[in-house]
Formats: C-alpha cells, structure tokens, sequence
C-alpha cells in the first residue's frame, strides 16, 4: 500500500546541514583516488588488457554514468536518506530487495575502504623505507592509518571535507602537470589515436571496462550525505553531476597523455615493464627527479583521501540500518556535539582493522591480496547496486511522476539499467582478469559468490522481519531526512514485498 507519510521530528540524523556542493564534490571525487588511479589503475589496465583505447572507455562510460545520474539524482530530490541505494531501491522495488540491496552495500563499501589499507600499508612503508631508511612492516603502517582514519571519522562532516579538500588540490595539481608534461614533451609526438575506436576494439576489452568502471567507484556517494547537506534537492544532483564530469574528462586526459609520453606504440609494453612505477618513470623522465619524488609522497596521501572518504560512506550506512532496525539500533546514534554516526565509524574502524590484522598473521602480500581482492570485490558489488537503482528509479516514478520529467524518471534510467547490467556481466565474465587469477582459480567464483551470499542474507532477513517483527519491517526505508527550511519532506512509504 502506498500512503503518504510524514516523517516524525523525533527521527535521528546526521548532524546538521553544514556542507554544500564543492565538499560533497570533495568526498566523491576523492574516494575515486585521481592518482592512485594514474599510478596503479591505468599502468594495471594497459598491462593486463592490452588495449591501448582506454582513454576512450572513459569517455564512455562518463556519459554512461551521466544518463545514470539523470535517474539517481531525481530519486534524490525525492528522497533524503543517508543510505541512498537502499532507500532507493526499497522504495522502488520492495523492502525485501531493498534489504537484499543493503547487506551487498554493507560488504562492497567495507571490502573497497578496507583493501585500502593494503595499498596504503605498502606504499606507506615502502616510502619510508626508500627515503628515511625507516623499516617498518606494512600492517604497522596500514594500523596507524586506521587510527588517524578513526580519530577524523569521528569528528564533524565539515572536519572531514576540508582534509580531503586540501588532499584532492594537492593530488589533482600533481596529475594535472604530469599530463601536461607528457604532452608538451611527446617522444613520438602528440596523437589522438588512443581516443579513436580503433585503439579500443584490440585486445581484452571487456576486462579495460572493468578496470575503467572501478575507476569511477565513489561517484555515486553523494546521496549518502543528503541528510547533512544543504538544500538537498539540488546540492546532491549537482554534486553528482559534477563529479561524473570531473572524473570522466580528467581520467581520461591521463590516461591520453601517458599514451603521449610513452608513444602509443609503446604504452602497453612499458606498462607491462614497469606497473605502477611507470607514472614516477614518466615523471622523472620529463619533469624532474624531485617532482617524482613529490608524487610518490602525494601517492600516500591520495590513498589517505580514498580512505577517509569510504569510511564516512559506510559509517552512514551502518546509521541508516540502525535507525531502521535493520542492523542493532546503536548504530544509529549521533555524536552530541559533532553529530558524526560515531557508533557507526567505530564499528568501520573495528572491522578494518580486524581484517588487517588477519592479513597481517597469515603473511599474505597487501597489494595482491588485500588490495586486489577486497578492491575488486566492492567494485562489482557497487555496479550490481548501480543497475539495481536504476531499475529501482523506474519503478518508483511509474507510481507517481512526482513532477519529474520522462528523461529523469524512464528513459535516463532505463538506458542506465541496461548499460550497467551489462557492464555487471562483463565485470564478472572478466573477473580472473582483475584479480590477475587464472581461468578456473576457486577465486574467481569465491570472491563475487560473497556479493551473491550477501543479498541472499538480506533477503531472507527482510522476510524474516516481515513475519517475525512487522513493526521493524514497516520502518525499512520510511526515513527521509527534514528539508532544509526544516518542514518536513513528504514521500511515498516503500513498496510492500
């Protein structure tokens, strides 16, 4: 049955409304980490797929992700809620899949935020070593990031957006003169080849997508803030659009102008050669030593920011399910005086280091293992729950237009929900390519099985609540955070199944 519904002034929220576009701008395009992207994402995808269009893929999946964004930021205007995907698909599609969509959130944002710390630990530890001759095992550093990760989570929203604001100019300034010293210094000279369809229809481009798609991974958290932002029904849509932008040019001009600095000729078998270390090769090569020096440190630091940014993106997630009674209610609790959802970054905190912790006893390689498995994994659950929104929008506005017009409400989502079905299908045929497994490895079916066990998990647990305890169950998605004007904001109750 679909009433209207006021929500109670009693209900909790995240703090109140400090932030606007550019900080929500900060927490998105942060989590998508421009250059650790630059250092390990783009030498990875040229090494493993030998496609040398990948600056193509980006292009179109930005405009893939901006028809998406048509659909996501409508549901937005609608509903304000800081567990985003599933308060949008409970509404759209039901609160059995909605819990379903929330237990495969759960593990993808902890599993992405978490396999950071392998990265981090490593490259942290390798700097210090390299430049202080401080040896220090890559799990004491990947703790002592947990910490500092713990301590800024806990603090205001606003804390946050200004660490991250003044990380994401330092890394985007540190990118921006290595591609324009690729271009201005061009061994073979400047080409558009790369952006041509050519370039992108050799070699395995399925799994290019992948790599791509996982690049973008964070675009979509800005409804997660909906409830601490200022004037909801535009910032979040505006956020998302730019960030949507921000990330599809700037990705890739990169990976263009790496094509440029090697030669197009020669991308694939220097990244092949030298990985990660192809980005400082370049730069050394046609800006200076100290410069390479300057990007490794940055390197750390753009980690950190994607750190920062998953953590305050799961800890709303344990504080929306708390609030609703899906996850235990202490979760969703608010700090006193920073309004942060503590108990929710302190069970984050727990988790990560936890796993860490595990890693850190078995002796596994935090890059190969932690980093790569945990990483992909949170990639594939977040373009499952991409299509599954998109889907989830269609349905909604179907039962009441809500004033939107039919590009936002059915043929931007629509043209999203197939697009991202299959880049969910592509994603999982090529999964041994992102893991680097080979065909056959008990990885490449254990790994995605997870995504598949969780939503199984939420769904049994939703029609648990359905005959056990009803009156949780009917709270499942009801919440939608006050207006900013603070009248209250009328939605329609989720979909009953």
């Amino acid at each position: 049955m679909a009433i209207d519904e006021v929500e109670s002034p009693s209900s909790p929220e995240t703090g109140r409304r400090r932030i606007g576009v550019p900080e929500i701008v900060f927490f998105v395009v942060a989590a998508s980490a421009p250059l650790t992207v630059a250092a390990g994402g783009l030498p990875t995808s040229f090494a493993v797929t030998g496609v040398v269009g990948i600056p193509l893929l980006y292009v179109v999946l930005a405009v893939l992700l901006t028809v998406f964004t048509g659909g996501y930021a409508a549901m937005s205007r609608s509903i304000a809620n800081a567990g985003a995907f599933y308060a949008y698909i409970t509404h759209g599609l039901g609160r059995v899949a909605g819990v379903g969509a929330a237990f495969v959130a759960l593990i993808s944002y902890n599993t992405m935020q978490t396999g950071l710390y392998g990265l981090f630990g490593f490259t942290t530890a390798d700097l210090l070593k390299s430049k202080l001759s401080l040896d220090l095992p890559w799990w004491a550093v990947a703790l002592a990031g947990v910490a500092v990760v713990a301590v800024l989570g806990f603090r205001r929203i606003d804390l946050n957006a200004r660490v991250l604001g003044v990380l994401l100019a330092i890394e985007f300034l540190t990118v921006l003169v290595f591609d324009l010293a690729q271009v201005a210094d061009a061994p073979s000279g400047v080409s558009l080849g790369p952006l041509g369809l050519d370039a992108a229809s050799s070699g395995a481009v399925g799994a290019a997508f992948c790599f791509a798609m996982a690049s973008f991974m964070g675009f979509e958290a800005a409804a997660l803030y909906s409830e601490e932002c200022r004037d909801p029904r535009r910032t979040v849509s505006r956020a998302t659009y730019i960030a949507v932008a921000v990330i599809g040019v700037f990705y890739a001009f990169t990976a263009w102008a790496m094509t440029v600095g090697t030669g197009s000729s020669q991308i694939i078998a220097r990244s092949q050669k030298d990985g990660p270390g192809l980005v400082f090769a370049l730069a050394e090569e046609h800006v200076g030593k100290i410069f390479a020096d300057l990007a490794q440190i940055f390197l750390v630091t753009s980690v950190f920011a994607a750190l920062l940014s998953f953590h305050n993106a799961v800890a709303r997630y344990f504080f929306s399910l708390g609030r609703e009674g899906v996850l235990p209610s202490p979760l969703s609790r608010t700090h006193a005086r920073h309004g942060s959802p503590h108990v929710g970054s302190v069970t984050q905190t727990a988790l990560a280091a936890a796993v860490v912790v595990v890693f850190a006893v078995s002796g596994k390689d935090p890059v190969l293992t932690l980093f790569n498995w945990f990483t992909n994994l949170g990639a594939l659950g977040v373009i499952l729950l991409l299509a599954l929104t998109s889907a989830a929008v269609v349905a909604y506005f179907a039962r009441d237009h809500r004033g939107e017009n039919p590009w936002n409400r059915l043929v931007a989502p629509a043209i999203a929900a197939i697009g991202l079905g299959a880049v969910f299908v592509v994603s999982l045929l090529n999964f041994d390519a992102l893991l680097g497994a080979e065909k056959g490895s008990s990885l490449t079916w254990v790994l995605p099985g997870l995504i598949f066990l969780a939503a199984a998990g939420g769904v049994a647990f939703a029609a648990y609540l359905r005959t056990a305890r009803p009156a949780v169950y009917t709270r499942i998605g009801g919440h939608s955070g006050a207006s900013t004007d603070h009248t209250s904001v009328v939605c329609r109750t989720p979909r009953n199944g």
